[in-house]
């Protein structure tokens, strides 16, 4: 009962934070262009990016924050399933690559793919490093 609590705050939070910060992106559109085309700006998934390497990062290190606080597995629950989960977003990743790929971006694709993952996991084995 206490690890769904936990999990469904965590996840609230989660969710907002990822609110915030695609809020943020969405209001500073000169930061998302990569560049334009003359048909308009080209835009990165900057904030997928950012939230799917922060969620990598609050895993790991929720690993091994919690058995060092002497917390109980509810609380590595809620950090990793809750807010790491409600924080991340693999949906919106795979969507920005097949817009990548339908806009004819092959490269753009590819990097997508590639620096999600490659961040993703230097982001999660620096959090299990730091917490251990």
């Amino acid at each position: 009962m206490i690890a769904a609590a936990l999990v469904g705050v965590f996840g609230v939070a989660g969710a907002l934070l990822r609110f915030g910060v695609d809020s943020w992106f969405a209001h500073h559109s000169s930061i998302r262009s990569v560049r334009t085309d003359g048909r308009g700006a080209l835009h990165w998934p900057w904030a997928t990016l950012l939230v799917n390497v922060a969620g990598c990062f609050i895993i790991g290190l929720s690993h091994g924050v919690t058995a060092r606080l002497g917390l109980g597995t509810e609380w590595q629950l809620g950090l990793a399933t809750g807010l790491a989960g409600g924080l991340t977003t693999f949906s919106s990743w795979t969507t920005a690559t097949i817009r990548l790929l339908s806009e004819a971006r092959f490269g753009s694709a590819v990097l997508n793919i590639a620096v999600n993952l490659v961040l993703g996991f230097i982001a999660a084995a620096a959090g299990i490093a730091l917490a251990g």
